[in-house]
């Protein structure tokens, strides 16, 4: 048995379904998941029920979140049609603004762009007056993230350009993507971005075994896409899950809907990949605490640390995710690396498979003043 202590990892892309689909997920069970996987921080979309468009609805979410997480949460407000920039007023309390102009529904799509100009021009306006929230600064607000896939790549880019805003783009999958990335970094376009788990160790080829439980957004892509990340990991910034559960139920049935759990599995996955010679400890450290502060101005979580032996040899189970929904497309799967105990802000709150943690015991985070 090896132990090493890592810090408390951040995982930048979660969907914790509160309000709105509470059976799906909430935030106590979802942040319980995070700390089962070593993950003390996590940043929460906006697409629940109402979406998260208006200073009232971010408050409102806020003291949900106070009251039931039990790892430290930011918030993302939403960019939507129907309430234009209803956001404003509490964009410093937020974690960044998400824009969906890619494979959503609602008033979270995003399609045209004129209204894609009003948003990057109206956040960079307010960043005039108060700045950007970067290098773990709470001051300011934070970045534009996007799921933009394909075509809409370059758009977002083009814009992020124009109005000299922070653009994060959220889950690349795509061979294309990841180098159009690459050649706006190398144009020193603001942008940073992020891969998940599932981009990185499933492809097209897992969908006969999977099923609809391999149905997520973006989508699955192929072996090549695949490789194409592996190939440009050092423009990737970081590693965040998209966890995003539903029930298998759900997932099974005539219309299943996009998405799967993940928070859980990601530290497990990515030793893996380090004992296999493909990343680094280093490497997962730069990707899922140091690079998620330095984009999203993140706090420092004292007295926090995560104890994982990397020895340990595991099969990944439905039994063990904490999440509500019970399930991961990685099941079955050898992982070696586990989890053993997690401490934050010098209080044991998960140990020997139990998250021992008190409901409200996480922090809102940004919502001073």
């Amino acid at each position: 048995m090896t132990t090493i202590h890592l810090p408390g990892l951040v995982d930048a892309h979660v969907h914790l379904r509160e309000p709105g689909y509470e059976h799906k997920e909430d935030f106590g069970s979802g942040t319980a998941a995070a700390l089962a996987g070593g993950v003390t921080m996590v940043l929460d979309m906006p697409n629940t029920q109402p979406p998260t468009a208006t200073a009232d609805l971010l408050l409102d979410k806020a003291r949900l979140a106070a009251a039931k997480a039990v790892c430290d949460v930011g918030l993302f407000v939403g960019a939507t049609n129907t309430h234009a920039d209803a956001y404003l007023p509490v964009a410093q309390r937020a974690c960044g603004l998400k824009v969906y102009v890619s494979d959503t529904f609602g008033s979270l799509r995003i399609d045209t762009l004129e209204l894609m100009h009003r948003f990057f021009r109206s956040w960079a306006e307010l960043a005039g007056e108060v700045g950007y929230r970067m290098d773990g600064h709470a001051h300011g607000i934070g970045p534009i993230a996007v799921h933009a896939e394909e075509l809409m790549l370059p758009v977002c880019l083009s814009l992020s350009h124009l109005y000299s805003v922070p653009l994060h783009v959220v889950h690349v999958s795509r061979r294309s993507e990841i180098e159009l990335i690459r050649r706006a970094k190398q144009r020193d376009v603001p942008v940073t971005c992020e891969v998940t788990p599932h981009h990185l160790f499933l492809s097209t080829d897992d969908l006969g075994r999977l099923g609809a439980l391999g149905d997520m957004r973006p989508r699955l892509a192929s072996a090549d896409d695949v490789a194409a990340l592996w190939e440009n990991l050092d423009v990737v910034d970081v590693f965040a899950t998209d966890h995003a559960p539903h029930t298998l139920d759900e997932k099974q049935s005539v219309a299943p809907p996009p998405g799967v759990p993940g928070v859980q599995t990601m530290l497990p996955l990515l030793l893996t990949a380090v004992h296999a010679g493909r990343l680094t400890v280093d490497d997962i450290v730069l990707r899922c605490v140091h690079q998620p502060r330095r984009i999203y101005g993140l706090p420092a979580q004292p007295a926090t640390h995560v104890e994982v032996d990397v020895d340990a040899r595991d099969v990944l189970r439905n039994e063990q995710m904490k999440t509500r929904v019970g399930w991961t497309p990685f099941a079955g799967m050898e992982v070696i690396g586990k989890v053993v105990r997690v401490v934050l802000r010098g209080q044991v709150v998960y140990e020997g498979d139990q998250v021992l943690a008190a409901a409200g015991s996480g922090r809102v985070l940004f919502q001073e003043g």
